[in-house]
């Protein structure tokens, strides 16, 4: 029976009462401070895409603006609508903001070993780390659909309703496809621990290893945290917010708040994930030694973290908002089967290399099966290409839209019966009024010999 060693995190745990809260308070230090320079960095980006100026009033080169838009925020009359639930309608943004805090306690911002001092004290650069410490990440996003979904119900609103309802259909199904691209990684590192699949990650970053749940979770990330272009919340016809309608003040910054947050953890996330955690780039590893070692990780990782931040402004600034049917057609249709089938692909190669096979087979096989799938899915593309030829030239069958009492729209190969039109009674004449303005208005009263 082949068993699996378990995860030796005992660096963990050890730190004094006063350091955990210290970290504790660092963490959230670092969430809010990012959240702040996010605000006015994506506002001064977009507005430098759009030739504007953006945020120039307070403090230097407009740097304070998201600080005074919070205290105004706070400043704004708190308005509760008559038909709430109030205590579900207080509790809902509070429980959207807590669990985009929690996540941040098992990103690792350096080495697991005693690299750094606090007061004396040697410490890890994190807070703590599990062995589940991945599916704890996971536990705790899905904790956070709950208040997105409540405020919707709570605010006895009908679009706030609507609004958390699509919320919570958008974000459930895009977690399912980060799951698997989770898995991906789980496989390849074996381990959950954010602090082993970093140190995994020592001499070939995933983003390298395994591209394709890269490029799964950034989407899945974009669609997990409601930006655009995966905004449905704020699409509601272009006129009402969604789910956060019925809200002001303090309680709709904290929605704004857990969404910006949620942008910090989920770059945090694919950091630790694909980008080599908190170790320092290709060229500066090679010829600075210490580049991983002391303060300087938690450099990289910031860097690193900012970078994605970015992203996410880029694409705000670039690509337009998409149709509801568009994003689950993508969620349900193409990322969930490809992340399965690219699951299914690293836990067939990791069998081989467990099993002792050659990297050139382990090539061949693969390619082979992925070679032998695109010709069956051509072939299929051709019959189905075909069949709907046949069916196109086919006369089509007519069908009553009011059969089942209600109008329905035509299936595939069904055609709406012609609308009987009655025949005007004498032909419209074209009634010009003024004089004659152009060369053929004046050809043609001559022609009718005005």
């Amino acid at each position: 029976m082949i068993t699996l060693a378990a995860e030796d995190l005992s660096l963990f745990g050890r730190d004094p009462w006063w350091l955990v809260v210290v970290k504790a308070v660092f963490c959230f230090a670092f969430l809010m401070v990012t959240v702040l320079f996010s605000i006015v960095w994506e506002r001064k980006v977009v507005a430098w895409m759009q030739l504007r100026i953006g945020p120039n009033r307070h403090g230097p080169w407009g740097m304070l603006q998201s600080l005074a838009d919070g205290i105004k925020l706070m400043l704004k009359e708190d308005v509760i609508v008559k038909r709430a639930d109030k205590v579900v309608y207080v509790l809902a943004p509070i429980i959207a903001a807590i669990p985009a805090f929690m996540a941040i306690a098992v990103i690792p911002f350096g080495p697991a070993g005693n690299e750094v001092s606090i007061f004396g004290h040697r410490t890890t650069m994190q807070l703590t780390d599990l062995p589940i410490a991945m599916l704890y990440v996971l536990a705790v996003a899905s904790v956070g659909i709950y208040g997105i979904v409540l405020a919707g119900w709570s605010s006895g609103s009908t679009y706030p309703l609507l609004g958390g309802l699509r919320s919570c259909a958008q974000m459930i199904s895009y977690e399912i496809a980060m799951g698997a691209a989770f898995a991906s990684v789980f496989l390849y590192s074996g381990s959950m621990s954010t602090s082993k699949i970093v140190e995994a990650q020592g001499d070939r970053w995933y983003i390298v290893l395994l591209p394709v749940s890269f490029i799964i979770y950034i989407i899945t990330m974009v669609g997990e945290t409601n930006r655009a272009p995966f905004d449905m919340p704020e699409s509601e016809g272009d006129l009402v917010g969604g789910f956060n309608t019925e809200y002001s003040s303090i309680k709709f910054a904290m929605f704004m708040l857990a969404e910006y947050v949620n942008m910090v953890t989920v770059s945090a996330v694919s950091v630790t994930l694909f980008l080599g955690g908190w170790r320092a780039p290709w060229p500066i590893s090679t010829f600075w030694a210490g580049a991983n070692h002391g303060w300087w990780p938690m450099l990289w990782f910031v860097i690193k973290v900012q970078l994605l931040l970015f992203f996410f402004i880029w694409l705000r600034g670039t690509l337009p908002r998409v149709r509801y049917d568009q994003l689950m057609k993508l969620g349900w249709k193409v990322l969930i089967p490809v992340s399965v089938l690219w699951l299914m692909l690293v836990a067939t190669v990791r069998a081989l290399r467990n099993d002792g096979y050659d990297f050139s087979k382990i090539v061949l096989y693969v390619g082979g099966a992925v070679v032998a799938v695109l010709l069956l899915s051509f072939v299929a593309d051709v019959f189905r290409g075909k069949k709907e030829d046949a069916q196109a030239q086919t006369p089509s069958a007519a069908f009553d839209p009011m059969a089942g009492g209600f109008p329905v729209p035509p299936l595939p190969g069904q055609t709406l019966p012609p609308v009987p039109r009655r025949r005007p009674r004498h032909e419209r004449e074209l009634i010009v009024s003024g004089g004659v303005d152009t060369e053929s208005d004046r050809e043609g009263r001559e022609g009718d010999g005005v």
